[in-house]
C-alpha cells in the first residue's frame, strides 16, 4: 500500500484530501496546510492523521513513500525540497491534473464521489434537521437544518462523539439498542432546542455502520397540530365522512329474525334496494332503521360508492341548508373556503337522512326540488351540480300524522313515498326476541372476552313480558350489561339489574294487600316513568297514560321525590 503525505494550500487541495481518504490502495499518514489555518480539520481527522503546518515534521514520518503537493505553483517543489530533512520524493501536481488522472484511472472512485455528492446535496436541502454518526458514535455529518434549529455550527459538531455531547438522545439510544427509536422527546445536546426525534441504525451487509436521526422542534409540531385543527372546511367535511363511509357494513344477511313480519319487511327492502327508488323507513326509536339503510345501500347498484348519513335532528335549523347543499367561499360570513354539502359528498352513492322531519319546511321543499330536477346549487354558486344518488330517509312518525302536523313537507313526501317500509317494534315480533338476545350475547362475548353460553328460561320470560319502548337498541344495552356482570355461563334474571326493576314493572302488578292510595300512586308513577323514560317526551307519554296533565305529573313527582 502506498503511504503518502499531502501538502495543500487552498480549498481545492482540501477537496482532494477528502477524495484521497476514500481511495483504495492509498494510506494518508500526514497532512501539511501551507496556509497555516487548520480550523477546517475535524476532530476525527486530527486523531487519524498527523496534521501540521511544518513540512519538515511530516517528512520525518516513518515508512513514508512520497510527498504530494497539490498546487498550481510550478516553483513550489524547488522551494519545498530543501525543507525535507529526510530524503523523500516530492511530487507537485496541479488540482486539474490530479482530477484528470483520477478520471482516467479511477472512474469507479469518481462515480462514487458523484453519488456521494448527490446524496450530500439531497441531505443538505432537507428542511428537517439530520445528524449521522458512525458505529463508534463519532458524528460524521449534520445538515444545514441542524445548525439552523440547534444553533450549533457544523464545524463544532462534526467529529464530536454523540455519547459525550448527547448521551441520552435518540441517536445514542438507537446506537446502543441497535434498533429504531421513534417519537423520542428530548433536547438537542448542547442547545436548548426541544425536539421530537426519530432515529434508526444504518445497517450495511448485516452490520451496523452507524445511525441517523431526523427531528423536529416540539413548537413546530404544536403549530402543525394547531393548523390541522383549523384546516379548511372542505377537508374537515371530507374527513368527517370517512367513518360514515367505512361503517356501511350491514347487509340483509346480517339481520336477525325469523318471524313472518320481519321476513316480509326484509323481502320488501331487498326489492326496493334494486329498484333505485327513494325509500322512506318508518318506525319507532331503536327498531334498526339505520341498519336497514346500510343493508339497502349495500344491496343496491350504489354499493361501491359512499353512504353519507345525516342526523337531521342534530343540525341546528340555521345551518341545515349549508350542511346539505354546501356553500361557496365568501357567500356567507365565516365561510373562508368552499364547503361541500352532504348531497355533493354522496354523489353517485346513497344519502341517508335520519329524522328527516327535523328539517325546516324550506329545506325540505328545496330537497324535493333537487330530486325532481336532478341538480342543485351550492349557496352562492352559479353553476349547477348534477347528481345521481339514492335517497333513503327515515322518521318515527306515521306519514299521515307528520303531514297533518306539518312535520313533513307535502312535496318532499311525494318524492319519498315511492316505497314506504314500516319496521315493526320489538313487542310485535317477540318471536325474534330469543334470537336477538342470543345474537347480542354472542357479540358481547366476543367483544368482552367472556364465555356466557346460555340465557335461562326465566330470563327469557322476563324479557318477553317487557314491552321494550327502546326496541332492539334497548335490548342490546340490556344484554351488554348482562354479559358484563354474568360470572358463570348462564344469564339469570338478577344479571339484568338495574333493568330488572323496569322489566318487572312491565308486568301488571298484583297486590295481595291493601295499601294507602298515595303508595299506589307512587307505584304507578314509577311504573309509567320506567316504561316511557324521564325525558320531556317520556313524561308527556307517562302523563297521557295516567290520564293527568303534564303539570299534575310534575307536581306529583315533586311531592314523591324522595320515594321514587
Amino acid at each position: 500500500m502506498l503511504k503518502l503525505a499531502l501538502v495543500v494550500e487552498d480549498q481545492r487541495g482540501i477537496d482532494i484530501f477528502r477524495i484521497l481518504q476514500e481511495t483504495a490502495g492509498l494510506e494518508i499518514v500526514g497532512l501539511v496546510d501551507l496556509s497555516g489555518d487548520l480550523s477546517w480539520v475535524t476532530a476525527e481527522e486530527r486523531q487519524k492523521y498527523y496534521i501540521t503546518t511544518d513540512l519538515s515534521r511530516v517528512a520525518a514520518l516513518p515508512d513514508l513513500n512520497t510527498v504530494v503537493a497539490v498546487s498550481n505553483d510550478q516553483q513550489l517543489q524547488k522551494r519545498l525540497t530543501p525543507l525535507l530533512k529526510t530524503p523523500r520524493e516530492l511530487v507537485t501536481i496541479s488540482p486539474q491534473s490530479f482530477l484528470m488522472t483520477l478520471l482516467s484511472s479511477g472512474k469507479q472512485l469518481i462515480e462514487t464521489r458523484l453519488l456521494k455528492g448527490e446524496l450530500w446535496a439531497i441531505l443538505n436541502s432537507v428542511q428537517d434537521p439530520i445528524e449521522v454518526v458512525d458505529d463508534r458514535g463519532v458524528i460524521k455529518y449534520v445538515n444545514p437544518a441542524f445548525t439552523r434549529v440547534s444553533g450549533i455550527p457544523e464545524k463544532k459538531r462534526v467529529g464530536q462523539n454523540i455519547f459525550e455531547v448527547s448521551p441520552y438522545g435518540a441517536l445514542a439510544q438507537s446506537l446502543i439498542l441497535q434498533k429504531p427509536v421513534v417519537g423520542y422527546r428530548t433536547y438537542v445536546g448542547g442547545s436548548d432546542a426541544e425536539v421530537i426525534s426519530n432515529a434508526s441504525p444504518i445497517i450495511v451487509d448485516g452490520e451496523i455502520r452507524g445511525a441517523v436521526v431526523v427531528f423536529q422542534l416540539v413548537n413546530d409540531i404544536l403549530k402543525l397540530m394547531d393548523q390541522l385543527n383549523h384546516s379548511n372546511a372542505v377537508i374537515e367535511n371530507l374527513y368527517a365522512q370517512i367513518d360514515q363511509i367505512s361503517s356501511s357494513r350491514w347487509c340483509f344477511e346480517d339481520l336477525v329474525g325469523k318471524s313472518q313480519l320481519f321476513l316480509s319487511t326484509v323481502e320488501l327492502a331487498r326489492k326496493a334496494s334494486r329498484s333505485g327508488n327513494t325509500i322512506l323507513l318508518i318506525g319507532e326509536v331503536g327498531v334498526g332503521k339505520g341498519i336497514f339503510a346500510q343493508a339497502i345501500h349495500n344491496y343496491s347498484s350504489h354499493r361501491g360508492r359512499p353512504l353519507i348519513r345525516v342526523d337531521c335532528s342534530s343540525i341546528p335549523e340555521a345551518v341545515q341548508e349549508v350542511e346539505l347543499f354546501g356553500c361557496e367561499k365568501g357567500a356567507l360570513t365565516g365561510v373562508v373556503q368552499t364547503r361541500l354539502g352532504k348531497i355533493e359528498l354522496a354523489r353517485e352513492g346513497t344519502l341517508y337522512l335520519k329524522g328527516v322531519t327535523s328539517l325546516s319546511p324550506y329545506v325540505q321543499d328545496k330537497l324535493a326540488k333537487v330530486w325532481r330536477e336532478g341538480e342543485f346549487y351550492r349557496i352562492g354558486g352559479e353553476e349547477p351540480i348534477k347528481i345521481e344518488l339514492r335517497l333513503v330517509a327515515c322518521t318515527t312518525f306515521e306519514p299521515k300524522t307528520a303531514l297533518r302536523k306539518g312535520y313533513l313537507s307535502g312535496e318532499l313526501y311525494q318524492g319519498l313515498s315511492a316505497v314506504e317500509i314500516f319496521l315493526s317494534p320489538l313487542r310485535k315480533r317477540l318471536e325474534d326476541l330469543p334470537l336477538l338476545a342470543e345474537h347480542f350475547m354472542g357479540f358481547y362475548n366476543h367483544k368482552l372476552g367472556k364465555s356466557v353460553r346460555q340465557i335461562s328460561h326465566q330470563t327469557l320470560q322476563w324479557l318477553a313480558e317487557y314491552d321494550w319502548p327502546g326496541n332492539i337498541s334497548e335490548l342490546r344495552n340490556v344484554m351488554e350489561r348482562a354479559v358484563i356482570v354474568a360470572e358463570g355461563p348462564v344469564i339469570e334474571p338478577h344479571h339484568l339489574s338495574p333493568y330488572a326493576g323496569k322489566l318487572n314493572a312491565a308486568i301488571t302488578p298484583v297486590f295481595d294487600e291493601i295499601m294507602p292510595l298515595e303508595r299506589m300512586e307512587q307505584i304507578l308513577l314509577k311504573q309509567a316513568l320506567n316504561r316511557y323514560g324521564e325525558s320531556l317526551e317520556g313524561k308527556k307519554k307517562a302523563a297521557r297514560a295516567l290520564n293527568i296533565s303534564l303539570a299534575t305529573l310534575y307536581n306529583k313527582l315533586k311531592k314523591y321525590r324522595s320515594n321514587l
